[in-house]
């Protein structure tokens, strides 16, 4: 039973109005660019981080601030040096959403691979749903493509404001994709897990001071972290494995890893608090590659307290 998933929009003869016009030539652009050899994409994309540098100045200072708190012990030319790489792989991710969009199953197939996918197949082996937390790594479009080839997930889903850039959107998640839910829909997941399904969870960011436990997050002390992961894992018929992709010279490897034991524990913070620290080893597989322009610590124990980004 897919319990409200989010159906599919349907083409609109609007969208050929003028007002989408600029929309239809930046598809039209990153679509062309996307049939390109991945090579030229990546090079490509490294230069398309450099305008992102210049053009989204403020989200560069996030990542630059993330990364002063996250490594106070690395020097500043260490993180300068992931923030640089970092910026570079925030261009090629616009590219590696194309690719993750319209490359056809063969293409995507052979730049890429899964370790530990196995796991998986124990696991639905026993009749249970699987839950995989997964990161925000900045390949994200494409790894659920790849993923997707082998067990098409359920995830939840944000739909993008501009209709005609939402119906190319979710069209090009669907290929990945069984079936999407709206982003607060709990009761939907829930029952896919339920019926046994495949679920990609992200618990890596702050959604917020609701659902939440404050606990150590890399060299942060007390970092909003949500609670919500715990709920799918203690109300449905599942078992939970870690998951992230990482690019590397010649594709991209997708790594499942074993869920924690004693999981749930019945103790919230402490469960969040490995789940972060595991987070903390996905990401340090390959630190240049993470989302770190997401203002993680935004969210403060006390609401009056000074914000870590001034």
């Amino acid at each position: 039973m897919q319990q409200n998933k989010i159906l599919a929009p349907k083409f609109e003869w609007a969208f050929l109005l003028p007002k989408y016009w600029l929309t239809w030539v930046s598809v039209g652009i990153f679509y062309s660019v996307s049939w390109l050899p991945h090579r030229i994409q990546i090079g490509l994309g490294k230069l398309l981080g450099k305008a992102i540098k210049v053009l989204a100045k403020k989200r560069y200072l996030v990542a630059k601030r993330n990364l002063e708190l996250c490594f106070p012990d690395y020097t500043d030319e260490q993180r300068q040096r992931i923030l640089d790489k970092n910026v570079e792989n925030a261009g090629i991710a616009v590219l590696e959403s194309g690719m993750g969009w319209w490359w056809p199953d063969w293409r995507v197939a052979g730049k890429s691979e899964i370790d530990g996918y196995e796991i998986i197949e124990e696991i639905r082996a026993r009749g249970k749903g699987v839950l995989a937390y997964a990161i925000h790594n900045m390949n994200l479009e494409f790894s659920c493509r790849a993923s997707g080839l082998r067990l098409p997930a359920v995830v939840f889903y944000r739909k993008h404001n501009n209709p005609l850039m939402e119906y190319m959107q979710y069209h090009g998640r669907g290929r990945a994709n069984k079936y999407m839910l709206h982003k607060r829909n709990v009761k939907g997941l829930i029952a896919a897990l339920n019926e046994g399904e495949f679920c990609l969870y992200l618990p890596d960011q702050d959604y917020g001071p609701k659902r939440c436990e404050f606990t150590p997050f890399f060299a942060v002390p007390e970092t909003a972290t949500t609670t919500g992961s715990l709920l799918f894992a203690k109300e449905a018929n599942c078992e939970t494995v870690f998951m992230v992709s990482i690019r590397t010279q010649t594709g991209y490897k997708l790594k499942v890893l074993p869920g924690l034991d004693n999981f749930p524990s019945g103790d919230d913070k402490y469960d969040v608090s490995r789940i972060n620290q595991q987070i903390e080893k996905m990401i340090l597989m390959a630190p240049e590659q993470y989302l770190w322009m997401h203002k993680r610590f935004k969210t403060r124990p006390q609401s009056d307290s000074q914000s870590l980004y001034d």
